[in-house]
């Protein structure tokens, strides 16, 4: 070929390509924004993309990102779609998402972690994405059957009473708690903490033991400043104490490790005399949850708030899942609208039920389940437990924590619900709102937010039955659909109306203030 007839000919041709290109480049095509980082795909050129992330319940896929589909308008006379969201109707703002630090959780982070794998497992767990954005703890005040031994901060001898708390101490939360507090503070700073006791000391119980036994009247009072005297001496170590609940499952009586009951009547007079007084008007402020136990008492709760004093100091209601269902939540929100709900236990297990894994369940039936009954954040039990479902000094010895922490390598492995909760907790930002979501498709569940900031839009579908399952997705005018495989869970994550891509910033570093309700009613 010669010069003339070959490549001089293309010479031109060249050019204008090489200026196409320079022009393209220099237009502002959508760039990769806020999951640019979590699942390293690059936005497309053209269309309102809606990102994918797919778990299964045979562990082939577990929080895995999925090509992006497209949302497309919504043509007239289309079948309207399975999925109807409507972002106008808005229901409860969203506080988070975590779990428990046990005193077994955090010794097994603390003496059976390297310093690394220890930062990285705290990154990891709440953490901005790709981390799980853990916000919620909750902390035990004294021993549970989650601890090395049984203990109160205010122990004495046989036969003797500390009346002035002189004896009080956080001991043995300065081994291994605190640290591990601190540590997460410095990822997580606004993290919500919550407290709550399994058992008086000794000495202020019927049984004068830590094991069984109910509180004595008169040492309601003292009970009280115990408690303050907890939130002081946790907030002195640079921990805010974001609420307290009076006592963990009061309606229970276990007989191999600390606890008691606790009825109603002596709940309302603690809270309305003595624990709401005590704390009203603090800064940082601490507010006080009632009942925090299972799903199937709501007249507990009910008859807590019934009492104008308790009423007056009760920001919300804290509950557990082990036995009822999360419609009693809506029960007691229909009654008490502006009286908060926060699902602060539920713990996975290696128990019969769960041979065929707790994905499913947990998101479905305890997350998403929990949050469409008015939660405004979910807690799981252990954030960590070892191979052999411990340490602990009683009860449980089949539980699961979120991660399992081998106690001779320091080896990680993370459980069902790590991803049932990531599903959420990654995605679902503090303040975010849940949103109007109805459904038509048999055998699948859903649950609509939208997020502060960005006004993103975030919907989890856990597909229940066995086979694949064409999901179609509707809101405003916006419409897509997606082949949804077998027992899994996803998340969808678009921006409002496809106008404007979700931003970076917003899941790395949200700004939105979470409000709780004030804990005293006029």
């Amino acid at each position: 070929m010669d010069e003339a007839t070959g490549v001089g000919r293309w010479t031109p041709l060249l050019s204008v390509m090489l200026l196409t290109l320079v022009a393209l480049a220099a237009m502002d095509w959508p760039r990769p924004g806020l999951f640019a980082g979590t699942t390293g795909k690059v936005l497309a050129l053209t269309g309102p993309r809606v990102h994918v992330w797919l778990s299964t319940a045979d562990r082939r896929l577990q929080l895995a990102a999925q090509p992006d589909t497209f949302a497309q308008r919504q043509v007239a006379g289309a079948g309207e779609a399975d999925v109807v969201i409507d972002l106008d109707r808005k229901y409860q703002a969203m506080a988070g998402f975590g779990a428990a630090l046990s005193d077994s959780s955090a010794w097994l982070i603390q003496n059976r972690l390297s310093p690394a794998q220890r930062s990285a497992l705290l990154q990891e767990l709440f953490g901005p994405p790709p981390g799980l954005n853990f916000n919620m703890l909750r902390i035990t005040i004294g021993a549970s059957d989650f601890s090395l031994q049984h203990y109160s901060p205010d122990d004495m001898p046989a036969g003797q009473v500390d009346p002035d708390l002189q004896h009080f101490n956080v001991v043995v939360d300065q081994r291994n708690v605190i640290p591990v507090l601190h540590d997460i503070l410095a990822i997580q700073p606004g993290a919500m903490i919550i407290a709550s006791p399994w058992s008086a000391p000794a000495w202020m119980k019927s049984s004068a033991n830590l094991v069984s036994g109910t509180l004595l009247e008169s040492w309601e009072a003292t009970y009280a400043a115990y408690l303050v005297r907890f939130v002081d001496a946790f907030q002195g170590a640079g921990i805010p104490i974001f609420a307290l609940t009076v006592q963990n499952e009061p309606a229970f009586e276990p007989l191999t490790y600390p606890g008691m009951t606790l009825p109603a009547d002596a709940r309302a007079r603690i809270i309305g005399k003595y624990l709401g007084p005590a704390l009203a008007g603090r800064k940082p402020g601490t507010v006080i949850l009632g009942w925090d136990h299972n799903w199937d008492a709501p007249d507990q709760p009910l008859s807590v708030l019934a009492d104008p004093d308790a009423r007056r100091y009760l920001a919300g209601i804290a509950w557990h899942c082990y036995s009822g269902d999360p419609s009693a939540q809506t029960t007691v929100h229909r009654a008490f609208p502006h009286k908060d709900a926060y699902l602060t236990e539920c713990s996975g297990g290696d128990w019969p039920s769960a041979r065929n894994g707790e994905l499913l369940l947990f998101a479905r039936n305890i997350v998403m389940m929990g949050v469409k009954n008015w939660a405004r954040g979910v807690v799981y039990w252990n954030l960590a437990l070892d191979e052999n479902h411990g340490p602990h000094a009683g009860g449980c010895d089949e539980c699961k924590g979120v991660v399992t922490i081998d106690s001779t390598t320091g080896a990680i492995s993370r459980n069902d619900e790590y991803y049932a909760f990531a599903h959420f907790s990654r995605f679902v930002l503090p303040g975010a709102v849940r949103v109007k979501s109805g459904n038509t498709n048999a055998g699948v569940h859903e649950v609509a937010f939208q997020n502060p900031d960005d006004g993103s839009v975030v919907l989890v579908a856990v597909n229940g039955n066995a086979q694949t399952n064409r999901l179609s997705v509707r809101q405003g005018a916006l419409r897509f659909e997606y082949d949804l495989p077998g027992s899994s869970v996803a998340t969808f994550v678009w921006a409002r109306d496809g106008t404007a891509a979700p931003t970076a910033a917003t899941l790395a570093a949200p700004t939105a203030a979470v409000s709780p309700s004030p804990g005293v009613d006029p």
